[in-house]
């Protein structure tokens, strides 16, 4: 299977996958980060948006938002979710806007969705120019010599239409910059079990790296990944989230 066919073939349960995730808290951060640190501008753009559970936030703090993503079915659920928003089906390596943004985000660990360092190079150029003046970017991203290949996270959701088992890894082989996203989805429905495997091909990096490409475009505050409170990065943590201010 490839790396976007499980999302294909599995778009209707992508927000049962991404259950567990607090969309409300990782958008208020964001906007706070935006007053702290942006231009005061309220045009958002979301990289790699999914079926547009945060683009929904956006919209609803009062943001002219908008999203991409290189998966149609999701971004046909992002449009129901999200009527009056923007979105196109493009490459967040190689994206074009019509008109320039003053924030963009990508959550989820999704930059390493640019697969290697020369593709997410130019993912930061052209989030660079679709910035106005003092524009922001928001990610947040792991540290490739930090990864546990033994730990992984998963969750359970129950439903009418089965009982389902999500679970999710990180692996990095030791070199390189590449890495992997593992996922495993379990669905147990009138006495039967389907169960999928993908392997998600991802850009490993570590947090040097990571800084290097950013900051010839960027000013740069590394922050705990803590939605709740805005901390710098303590050094121990193998994820970071990043606030950028175009140069």
């Amino acid at each position: 299977m490839s790396a976007t066919a499980l999302y294909t073939d599995l778009s209707a349960y992508y927000d049962l996958l991404c259950a567990d995730i607090d969309y409300r808290a990782q958008s208020q951060a964001v906007l706070r980060l935006q007053r702290l640190f942006g231009n005061g501008g309220t045009r958002h753009l979301d990289l790699a948006c999914g079926t547009g559970p945060h683009v929904r936030h956006f919209l609803d703090a009062g943001y002219r938002s908008s999203g991409l993503d290189l998966n149609p079915p999701m971004l046909a659920q992002a449009a129901l979710r999200c009527p009056e928003a923007d979105f196109s089906c493009q490459d967040m390596c190689a994206f074009e806007l019509e008109q320039p943004v003053d924030l963009i985000t990508c959550f989820l660990y999704s930059l390493h969705y640019s697969g290697s360092l020369a593709r997410l190079q130019a993912c930061l150029e052209r989030v660079h120019a679709a910035l106005t003046p003092g524009g922001l970017f928001c990610f947040n991203a792991v540290d490739k010599r930090r990864i546990d290949n033994a730990s992984s996270v998963g969750h359970s959701v129950a439903r009418a239409d089965g009982h389902f088992n999500f679970a999710s890894a990180w692996h990095y082989p030791g070199e390189g910059e590449h890495q992997q996203l593992r996922l495993r989805i379990e669905r147990r429905h009138a006495g039967q079990q389907q169960t999928w495997q993908d392997e998600h091909p991802m850009v490993a990096v570590d947090f040097p790296e990571l800084l290097a490409l950013l900051e010839p475009h960027f000013e740069v505050q590394m922050l705990e990944h803590d939605y709740q409170r805005i901390e710098p990065w303590a050094g121990e943590a193998g994820n970071a989230l990043f606030v950028c201010v175009r140069r």
